[in-house]
């Protein structure tokens, strides 16, 4: 695999938005693409859908059929047969369980893209007797596998440390706003946003700030009515949009999310730019992009260990917080979503000259 200023690129997934207006779909890998296009790269994706998973997961359906550069394949069966591309392709890119397994039907080298639902495939109890065993052919046919964060490699690597030579991480990117000068609180402000489901652990926030901390909740979810009753002091705004999320970080001095299952977590990132000190899962989620007292916080998703690092910030001094502060923003600095983009792409190609030597 050579590396060219300019390729044509096949990105193959499901987690992908055919309209701008989705909701329920991230636009993380969509904007990998975008970048990649803007650097003069010919980008077409293919989006299949095995039709069961895509109703169990709640997603939007569409027809079977072209979108601008996007199409949508639908599938009564899990890509056991795949129809043959037409056109040749310098690189070839899959994400998620659907992509993988479709790629590794098309019998050309492909980049396999790891996300937690990979690693769950490859571990629970479910997929044992179909699906695990298609996914380990494909990941060891795969030329270079992307993991989506350092906790994914780790957990993938654990399971299969054959793979060391062709693994790397591949962040996402993020571009935000610099955020105005803070003022300083007596005690902190804290923050949280997340869709209300049992593995965000808000509860375990609600818990650890009750008669402590001031606590702002965004978001909005089944577990609404459940989690309003455990402290009626707490602020509930509700579903906001980027621009209102960003305005409520601009005055938490705290952002966290203890959520487990997280395959990356753009929200920290988010509240990183804006100058909250972000707390996230210990071996979950952002963990290696957050350091634990350098450019955040790390915890373990349970009341009393989210009540003792919020103890910890508040006797921060304020030093102490400029500091982290500082390290935070230079952290993002160096995420932009150029660079991770390029990034991507310069890491497979390591990989791939590495290996024919």
């Amino acid at each position: 695999m050579i590396y060219n200023k300019f390729m044509k690129i096949l990105f193959i997934t499901d987690l992908y938005p055919i309209k701008d207006n989705e909701k329920t779909t991230p636009k993380t890998l969509l904007n990998f693409v975008k970048e990649w296009q803007k650097s003069g790269h010919e980008v077409d994706v293919i989006k299949p859908n095995f039709i069961l998973n895509s109703f169990l997961r709640g997603k939007p359906f569409y027809k079977s059929g072209q979108y601008g550069n996007v199409l949508n394949l639908n599938f009564r069966t899990p890509f056991l047969k795949v129809p043959p591309i037409k056109e040749k392709y310098d690189l070839v890119i899959a994400h998620m369980p659907s992509g993988i397994l479709y790629a590794d039907k098309l019998g050309v080298p492909f980049v396999a893209g790891i996300h937690n639902s990979d690693l769950e495939v490859l571990t629970k109890p479910l997929y044992k007797f179909h699906f695990r065993n298609r996914m380990k052919t494909a990941l060891h046919n795969a030329k270079a596998i992307a993991c989506r964060s350092y906790v994914i490699e780790k957990k993938l690597l654990k399971l299969f440390p054959q793979f060391v030579k062709k693994t790397f991480v591949a962040p996402s990117g993020i571009c935000a706003p610099l955020p105005p000068k803070r003022e300083e609180y007596d005690k902190i402000k804290v923050l949280t946003c997340a869709n209300f489901k049992k593995r965000k652990n808000i509860d375990k926030v609600i818990k650890a700030c009750k008669g402590n901390y001031e606590l702002t909740i965004i978001g909005d979810g089944k577990l609404s009515t459940e989690l309003k009753k455990l402290d009626k002091n707490v602020t509930f705004t509700g579903r906001l949009n980027r621009e209102e999320v960003f305005e409520h970080m601009q005055k938490n001095d705290v952002f966290i999310l203890p959520s487990v299952g997280e395959t990356f977590g753009m929200v920290y990132l988010e509240a990183m730019s804006q100058n909250c000190i972000t707390v996230c899962t210990k071996d979950d989620g952002i963990d290696g992009i957050i350091k634990d007292g350098e450019n955040g916080f790390l915890t373990k998703p349970d009341t009393e260990s989210i009540k003792a690092v919020l103890d910890k910030i508040n006797s921060l001094n304020i030093n102490e917080r400029k500091a982290l502060l500082h390290n935070g923003l230079s952290t993002i600095k160096s995420l932009t979503p150029e660079h991770c983009a390029d990034s991507y792409l310069q890491q497979i190609f390591n990989i791939s000259h590495e290996n024919t030597l």
